[in-house]
């Protein structure tokens, strides 16, 4: 179930963005500090708060005065709203005296009907459990056995919304989690920062091989070199873990995670991100281009087309070629006027003359296309 349409307003650089739609395909582009960041960061904060983590989140990511646009003199609360087809979610929060956030308001709706406050107190929902029950009228127990808090948090919109994931392979450091090893149960989906791909590669090529196999193949497009992975697990303190040991083709010699490149092991990431049998509901990846060959861009760039079609994608990208891969409507310009970050989806028709000569990211870099530093 794809996000539609959304409404956010207060959040970091976003004073106001209403009614704004999404397609399957969201390249979002602009200069640095234009807010592209931010847009993507409103994912990551509400799938935390679906999952249960909001209050640590906010702790983690600077306290709420942090979170609100321009501060809390001049922004007193951030208010989102969010459309899944027949279905939406709105909430509003508000800074406390110590710096962390209260919902002041939180509801869900689905098709035509009235409005239906969330409960945000586990206690409180607990104590009129029965009640809720007959409201949704639930009354088998494959239904609440995901837990009422999550139940009443998101009945009509929790399924999409905790799977979301915000993807960032920014750290290929020889000590990042992508490099090292991970026990082979955490395996069920891909981490955001890839921790466990190699466990989660294992499941693949035991559950999922054609997957598998297309992943392989696509590595090998970039890395002609490359014949397979080894997954054999190593016993350590009564757990088995697995990296990413692999072989180059025409030896046996087992090379280890280290030996990648950091634009390859980036590569290995995305293609199984976009490759994967059953994808989050929406994938969100912020600067994918980071490290890679152009070659190896125009692979991400039929990868992210093709994933497209099974699920919803939104790119944050500082790329040029990358945008060269995709069409006008795929691409939303962000900028800042008056301190604020704007968004504008391109309009094919305001372009096609330019377009006959020069390709999107000729344009961008021309200028024409206005998503660069601007003076306020």
């Amino acid at each position: 179930m794809r996000l539609d349409q959304l409404t956010i307003k207060g959040f970091k650089s976003i004073r106001a963005l209403e009614n704004f739609k999404l397609n399957n395909i969201n390249i979002l582009i602009g200069g640095n500090g234009s807010g592209k960041s931010n847009f993507v960061e409103i994912f990551r904060m509400l799938r935390e708060r679906v999952n249960e983590n909001f209050a640590k989140y906010v702790d983690k990511n600077g306290r709420a005065d942090g979170f609100l646009f321009n501060g809390p003199e001049e922004t007193k609360s951030i208010s989102a709203h969010f459309y899944f087809g027949q279905k939406e979610y709105r909430f509003e929060i508000e800074p406390t005296a110590d710096e962390r956030f209260i919902f002041k308001s939180e509801e869900q709706k689905y098709e035509n009907r009235e409005w239906n406050s969330i409960f945000s107190s586990y206690d409180r929902a607990y104590e009129m459990e029965e009640e809720i029950w007959k409201l949704h009228d639930v009354n088998n127990t494959k239904h609440k056995k995901g837990g009422l808090w999550k139940y009443c948090v998101g009945y009509y919109v929790f399924d999409s919304i905790s799977k979301w994931i915000v993807y960032h392979f920014h750290d290929t450091s020889m000590s990042a989690p992508m490099r090292r090893s991970e026990i082979v149960e955490d395996s069920r989906y891909l981490r955001d920062d890839a921790a466990n791909i190699a466990p989660f590669l294992l499941r693949l090529k035991e559950r999922e091989n054609k997957s598998y196999n297309d992943i392989v193949n696509t590595i090998r497009l970039v890395m002609p070199f490359f014949d397979d992975f080894i997954f054999d697990s190593v016993s350590q303190n009564s757990e088995d873990r697995v990296k990413l040991i692999w072989q180059q083709k025409g030896s046996d010699y087992p090379l280890q995670p280290y030996h990648f490149s950091d634009g390859t092991i980036r590569f290995i990431c995305l293609a199984t991100v976009l490759l994967q049998p059953t994808p989050p509901a929406t994938i969100i990846i912020d600067e994918p281009e980071l490290g890679l060959h152009p070659y190896a861009i125009e692979i991400l760039a039929e990868l992210v087309q093709a994933a497209a079609t099974r699920t919803q994608i939104v790119i944050s990208t500082q790329s040029p070629e990358l945008v060269d891969c995709f069409a006008p409507e795929d691409i939303i310009v962000v900028n800042r006027k008056d301190g604020a970050s704007t968004f504008k989806r391109l309009d094919p028709s305001e372009l096609s003359v330019w377009l006959e000569d020069y390709s999107l990211g000729n344009l961008w870099r021309k200028d024409i296309i206005e998503a660069g530093p601007t003076n306020e």
